[in-house]
């Protein structure tokens, strides 16, 4: 046991990675997987729009109570949220409180749904901007290239909030839409 865990300390990994245990955690089983859960992929970019001013790790240790909070961000669910629940979620210390990241997150509930009853999946959606495959952008990120700035512009179209190329481009990379993983990264072709 001690040999596979320092076995796994000793990894190279994205230098985003290196030093907190609950990035490494994340970075070694979820970034860059890709991700075709409509429900998952939806998440996600609602916690990335959460993420905007801050950093990932305090999203990442308030994940739990954000699923907890927006009913396991269960958009048909989120969808029904009203002035009562943003009340209640603005009065909920575990989790980012803010009124207009909260109303978009609502908003984008009623989008994704509105989005599934006339036939289009989010993960369809999602995976459109690249033909179903993973771009494979061998560890130069860049959040101001011609995917995102599509990306972006298309869910802003369809009234998403919070959904900026910096923002689109960090949750491309979380959901495995492009690969970002440094060069030197063990993560890089075992995905």
């Amino acid at each position: 046991m001690l040999a596979v865990m320092q076995a796994r300390e000793i990894r190279k990994r994205c230098s985003w990675a290196q030093h907190d245990p609950l990035l490494r955690e994340y970075h070694d089983t979820e970034w860059g997987v890709p991700e075709h859960d409509s429900r998952a992929l939806w998440e996600t970019l609602m916690l990335e729009g959460f993420q905007a001013g801050l950093s990932w790790l305090t999203v990442l240790k308030k994940r739990a109570a954000f699923r907890a909070g927006f009913a396991g961000f269960e958009p048909a669910k989120v969808a029904r949220f009203g002035e009562r629940d943003i009340q209640r979620l603005l009065g909920d210390p575990g989790i980012i409180r803010s009124r207009a990241k909260i109303e978009a997150t609502i908003q984008g509930a009623r989008i994704f749904c509105d989005m599934a009853r006339q036939g289009e999946p989010f993960n369809d959606f999602c995976w459109s901007f690249t033909a179903g495959k993973t771009v494979d952008r061998r560890g130069r990120s860049s959040a101001h290239g011609a995917l995102p700035e599509r990306v972006s512009r298309e869910l802003k179209r369809r009234g998403f909030k919070f959904v900026g190329p910096t923002i689109v481009y960090a949750w491309l990379q979380a959901v495995g839409i492009v690969n970002d993983h440094a060069a030197d990264c063990f993560r890089r072709r075992g995905r």
